[in-house]
């Protein structure tokens, strides 16, 4: 009886050390696998990087991790100079295999996701204007709402108001509503798919070529292409998939 016990001790501090190897080996890959993929993605900072599955230790002999997961901050868009946030940012990978020098890996699949608030879509509209959301029915159409002060927004959007007309403008706000959608993996495009009735003589051009915009998300891994973009209550979610995804080499 007192072997038995003393057996079943041993398994147990044997196995608590096992497990206790085995996360701190997880640790070390994480801290690595974030330092391969910044160099080889062109990073400006290490992602944070989980590694799941247990145990980790079986996965590194067999060459191949199950799930990867990592997550980036510090992503932004860029339209004519103007910055965005992007929020949000995650890679999912599968099934990723690895040399035994650690030098490569790839991902069998890989689905990423990314956000920017109405909030932070604001910070390259014409000032004075607000980008919001636009309703479910225009939503399901993948569009946003523009809105503002009219004169404020045409002043903000570089359009002079001749004196005859900026009385016309007093109390009218300006509702217009665009289409998003992603070009090249990695570009949002807004164009104007509506313009209220502006009163100023050649301003409805003049207002499309400053609604109509790209915001070109800085930051992505090159490995991670958007494919889809969706309008919500808070703001636009992209998401995006891709195979045999290289993460390092």
């Amino acid at each position: 009886m007192r072997a038995l016990r003393t057996l079943l001790i041993l398994v147990v501090v044997f196995g608590g050390l096992f497990v206790a190897a085995d996360r701190v080996a997880v640790y070390f890959a994480e801290d690595q696998v974030a330092s391969k993929i910044r160099s080889s993605q062109g990073l400006g900072s290490d992602p944070k990087v989980s590694i799941n599955g247990f145990p980790f230790l079986t996965q590194v002999v067999n060459t191949s991790l199950d799930d990867v997961e990592v997550s980036l901050d510090g992503v932004s868009a860029s339209a004519d100079g103007q910055a965005v946030r992007v929020t949000e940012v995650r890679a999912e990978l599968k099934d990723v295999k690895f040399d035994s020098s650690f030098s490569t890996a790839t991902a069998a699949t890989a689905t990423g996701s990314a956000r920017i608030s109405y909030a932070d879509l604001t910070g390259s509209a014409p000032h004075g204007a607000t980008v919001g959301y636009a309703g479910a029915e225009r939503a399901a159409k993948g569009q946003v709402k523009l809105s503002g002060p009219m004169g404020e927004v045409l002043d903000g959007a570089g359009i002079d108001i001749p004196a005859a007309f900026k009385s016309l403008l007093d109390g009218k706000d300006l509702t217009a509503y665009s289409t998003v959608s992603l070009v090249d993996g990695d570009t949002v495009r807004l164009k104007a798919a509506t313009l209220p009735e502006l009163y100023v003589p050649g301003a409805e051009q003049r207002m499309r070529d400053v609604v109509d915009y790209d915001l070109k998300i800085d930051g992505l891994p090159s490995s991670i292409r958007l494919d889809k973009v969706t309008a919500t209550e808070t703001g636009l979610s992209f998401s995006g998939t891709g195979t045999d995804v290289s993460l390092a080499g």
